[in-house]
């Protein structure tokens, strides 16, 4: 038994439904072999991964016309990874990562649910080296930057697996900590543009947060 309970809910994305199981709220946790504590995955924070993001939602319906003839593609954090099975039906070249070890379990029975062939899937340790992780033309995320210490972590986790002329797009809810985010990747070298998001998502629903793009010739356009 899982020790936690599901939903399915139907999720429009540029007019294609798609079936995604989620964990019913965020009072769902079950870690009965430590593997997510192991991970540094907290008791309140472990329900975060299962649940279907705003966000996540806005990146998926910019996935749906992103231009990805050629690119190696990335998503980071993806939690339920509904962008990335938006790029999979395109037949986008797309590998999933994520941190929480019950992610690709979500992943597989998703892709199966919308009859979508399995996915590259790894686990993404902001802080770690991944070296098998390789490098990736565009990289994407969303409501990425909810915790202080995170901006540093993620700007060198994207560097490390960014080419030289990607592309990375965060979709982010103004939890506040963007400013610092986009400091960082100016140290590293790019440069960024941010506009606000739709102010309504597809289903209607009111939707607050910004769009950044970021990119080593952003900044050397400046």
């Amino acid at each position: 038994m899982p020790g936690y309970l599901t939903m399915q809910q139907t999720v429009s994305v540029g007019g294609i439904d798609y079936l995604v199981r989620s964990l019913l709220d965020s009072q769902q946790y079950s870690d009965p072999l430590g593997e997510a504590e192991g991970r540094g995955i907290s008791p309140a924070s472990w329900s975060l991964f299962g649940l279907l993001w705003p966000s996540a939602r806005v990146l998926a319906l910019l996935m749906h016309s992103e231009p990805l003839a050629g690119l190696k593609v990335l998503e980071i954090g993806a939690g339920l990874a509904l962008a990335s099975m938006v790029i999979h039906r395109r037949a986008g070249d797309v590998t999933v990562t994520d941190w929480h070890p019950r992610s690709p379990d979500f992943l597989r029975e998703n892709l199966q649910l919308n009859h979508l062939p399995p996915l590259e899937y790894q686990a993404g340790d902001w802080g770690g080296s991944n070296p098998a992780l390789g490098r990736f033309d565009l990289i994407i995320g969303s409501d990425v930057l909810y915790e202080r210490q995170q901006p540093g972590l993620l700007a060198h986790f994207i560097d490390r697996h960014a080419t030289g002329t990607a592309e990375i797009v965060i979709v982010d809810p103004d939890r506040g900590n963007r400013t610092g985010f986009c400091r960082e990747m100016t140290a590293l070298g790019y440069g960024f543009k941010v506009e606000r998001a739709p102010s309504k998502m597809e289903s209607g629903e009111a939707y607050k947060g910004c769009i950044v793009r970021l990119s080593r010739q952003r900044a050397q356009a400046v």
